[in-house]
């Protein structure tokens, strides 16, 4: 690769003759959109189509919005001429000589533009993160000319700027980290035998919700034996043995766990600042998405997981549940890239997302969907400034991702407190009790007393867990065909509901 980049140095003014577009000239930067303003221009759109995707907006916002962050933007490529690209990411190498050379004269336009500013500026520092997948550059960019430039182009398919999201704005206008999602996984007091769960054989809790999915009647046909699920998230504890070396205990035997991360180091304008990033869980959500999926059904008296005798890989991709660092879309896009490229991996499951879309993101759902994945992704839990607005997000309402979302239990749907709904959902899990909002089990940071844990989020990694004992039940069935027996043996088939999607999916009916 560094070769790639001395070459591409040494023929930049070779080169130039042949650039898709000409060297824009302006002197001086435009007027910075504030972050309420560009947050204003989000809300309208989220209100208006139920979505925002950067790519509808103009030249002055996108460069505004990386402005206010790290600089860092997505710059999506494709060799001119070519159509369709977004359908056949799965099909596409990077290394071959046409996209190469697309590379190429996308790098020269940025650093044509870059170097009027930084005049000492190496292509070999351009690029942020290396990808070896996607046809997309993570590039630092500081002048307006080079969106300008970037966006005329027929060689560019996007420019994101990667760490904006709405609403992610402190007191004093400043673009800051967010830690949604983190810090409530412990153990939970109050909790009552045979209301808030009941016990089995060996030693294991059941939590309240499953017998509104039939999940115990499913376990008698099928456990998730042979299938290995993929999630998504802020990673698993090192001190939760039952995500560790009591992992296969009890009735979960022979079934394999993988912990890896994704997550890029910290950065700084490019420049990584930060200590490489481990497995380790420092957050609390990734571990209590692993133990609603796939925690066994032991002998110590923890919770059990829907699926207790999958094959699970847990991957720290992001540091919270929202997605607004560069670096943890970044980790996020090639969380799903790696997913895609195992031929063990069937089912995805990511209970996280962004309220505005991200193109590399969606590059990467894309090449997963592409290579066969079974995707759920979760609906949306509102927070600060989404409270009020309970649309599907990002990646979720994608074409390509199963949305799942939570309610409280009873017959007549009620989303649960704080969850989102939508057209784009596909399927609930009941999870939230109507007496008391008490919410499902599943495993703590360590120890075995259950921590409780809500939103579309457990619903979500819940819903993968019972894909998990249908596609277990049905291993050679294609994804199609295991969707369609979730979507059939659920609550509202034959007929798609307007906010609900196919309602509760019933385990017993569909591992049959």
């Amino acid at each position: 690769m560094r070769y790639f980049y001395y070459l591409l140095a040494a023929s930049l003014f070779l080169y130039s003759c042949k650039s898709d577009a000409p060297p824009f000239t302006s002197k001086a930067d435009p007027e910075l959109k504030q972050a309420a303003e560009i947050d204003g221009l989000i809300r309208k759109s989220l209100e208006k189509n139920g979505s925002f995707d950067w790519r509808s907006v103009d030249d002055v916002v996108i460069w505004s919005a990386g402005q206010h962050t790290d600089h860092i933007y997505a710059v999506g490529y494709q060799p001119k001429g070519e159509q369709g690209v977004e359908n056949r990411l799965h099909e596409i190498d990077i290394h071959s000589a046409a996209w190469k050379e697309a590379k190429k004269q996308v790098m020269q336009m940025i650093w044509e533009e870059e170097r009027i500013a930084q005049p000492d500026l190496k292509v070999e520092k351009m690029e942020v993160w290396e990808e070896n997948v996607l046809p997309v550059i993570d590039v630092t960019i500081k002048r307006f000319s080079t969106i300008q430039r970037l966006r005329a182009s027929g060689l560019v398919r996007y420019v994101d700027p990667m760490g904006y999201d709405a609403g992610v704005t402190n007191k004093n206008a400043q673009r800051v980290t967010s830690s949604s999602g983190c810090g409530s996984n412990v153990a939970a007091s109050g909790l009552i035998n045979n209301t808030h769960y009941s016990v089995t054989t060996p030693n294991t809790l059941v939590s309240w919700n499953y017998q509104y999915h039939r999940i115990p009647q499913a376990w008698a046909k099928s456990t998730g034996r042979g299938i290995k699920v993929f999630i998504i998230d802020t990673g698993t504890s090192p001190d939760q043995d039952n995500l560790g070396s009591a992992f296969n205990q009890g009735s979960s035997s022979g079934r394999t766990l993988e912990k890896i991360v994704t997550l890029p180091r910290e950065t700084f304008l490019g420049i990584p600042t930060g200590p490489v990033e481990t497995p380790s869980d420092l957050c609390g959500h990734g571990t209590s998405m692993a133990g609603a999926c796939a925690a066994p059904r032991g002998t110590d008296g923890a919770m059990t997981g829907v699926a207790y005798n999958c094959n699970l890989v847990t991957c720290r991709s992001a540091a919270d549940v929202l997605i607004d660092e560069s670096r943890e879309n970044k980790g996020v896009s090639d969380a799903f890239v790696n997913a895609g490229n195992r031929s063990d991996v069937r089912i995805i499951s990511m209970s996280m997302g962004r309220i505005t879309s991200n193109s590399q993101i969606a590059d990467a759902v894309k090449y997963a969907f592409g290579k066969g994945k079974l995707i759920f992704c979760a609906g949306g839990t509102s927070f600060g400034w989404s409270a009020d607005w309970y649309g599907v997000i990002f990646p979720a309402y994608m074409p390509e991702v199963q949305a799942v979302t939570g309610v409280v239990e009873g017959t007549n749907f009620t989303n649960c407190t704080e969850c989102h709904k939508g057209a784009e959902i596909d399927f609930v899990v009941t999870m939230q009790r109507s007496a008391d909002g008490v919410k499902p089990l599943t495993l703590a940071m360590s120890g075995n007393p259950p921590a409780v844990v809500g939103g579309s989020s457990v619903a979500t990694a819940t819903t993968a867990g019972i894909a998990a004992l249908v596609w277990s039940k049905y291993p050679s069935s294609t994804r199609s065909q295991i969707l369609a027996r979730l979507q059939q043996n659920s609550s509202r088939y034959p007929t798609k509901t307007a906010e609900y999607g196919w309602g509760l999916i019933n385990a017993d009916l569909a591992t049959n």
